[in-house]
């Protein structure tokens, strides 16, 4: 088994080709917090303690609107609600650990960090995760993502503004995301969510307060929800149809049986 320090900086390497994509959406997002009049120190303190980068971008643009706070904290609850999923899917391999190693872990918890640890945890059983320390790998790279992303922050909020708009940054916040779902589409229910989400997100764009893009959580989820459905009672069916068909062997007679009586 791999000692803490090993594991921890498996992690940091696991985590370190999606900062790529991580550095220039953090710069772009310490832009846009100032151009929306956020105060540096806000702007800031929003990746230093939400730290959730979709959260923190439509947080600043509907301050920007003049969005009411409630519609803010509404809609930044709901564009969070997949961590909710993420922690039920992880869940099996921290259950053991104490309190304050979950409540570190689920701070620093974020969509890149999840996929390269849950990546990581699909290689083993719960069981052997929590027999060992794999928890390491996990806040290496968290820990990673996370100072990246208050690094790239403050460059945006402090030298952001001389950037020139020729370099189009805007364009590696869909790569990032696309980069991260992809390898979660291993099923049937995953790529239809995955379809009916961006085909809502698409068609809904003009509505305001990114109503649209809640619209498009809602459709994904409800989406993924039927075809499991579907799936679940074509399998409870198959499998009521192989049963059925192997009653009338029981009922057989049991000749050699009688051939001895």
């Amino acid at each position: 088994m791999l000692s803490n320090q090993a594991q921890f900086f498996a992690g940091v390497r696991a985590q370190l080709p999606i900062l790529l994509g991580t550095m220039p959406f953090g710069l772009i997002y310490g832009v846009l917090a100032i151009e929306a009049g956020l105060p540096v120190s806000v702007a800031l303190g929003m990746s230093i303690i939400v730290f959730a980068g979709s959260a923190q971008f439509i947080a600043a643009q509907l301050f920007a609107e003049g969005a009411a706070g409630l519609i803010i904290i509404l809609t930044t609850f709901v564009v969070n609600l997949r961590h909710a999923l993420y922690s039920a899917s992880i869940a099996p391999y921290v259950r053991h650990l104490r309190p304050i190693w979950k409540w570190v872990l689920a701070f620093l918890l974020t969509d890149e960090a999840y996929a390269v640890a849950i990546t990581h945890y699909r290689t083993t059983s719960p069981e052997k995760a929590r027999a060992g320390n794999d928890h390491w790998f996990f806040l290496g790279a968290e820990l990673t993502l996370w100072s990246t992303w208050q690094l790239s922050t403050a460059v945006g909020v402090f030298v952001g503004a001389q950037v020139p708009d020729s370099w189009s940054l805007d364009f590696t916040l869909a790569l990032t995301f696309i980069a991260l779902v992809m390898p979660t589409l291993t099923d049937r229910p995953a790529v239809l969510a995955a379809l009916v989400a961006g085909v809502v997100a698409v068609g809904a764009d003009g509505l305001p307060y990114n109503l649209g893009l809640i619209a498009a959580v809602f459709a994904g989820i409800a989406a993924a929800l039927v075809a499991e459905t579907v799936r679940g009672g074509a399998q409870a069916a198959s499998a009521g149809t192989v049963h059925e068909l192997s009653l009338p062997e029981t009922d057989l007679p049991d000749m050699t049986q009688e051939g001895e009586g």
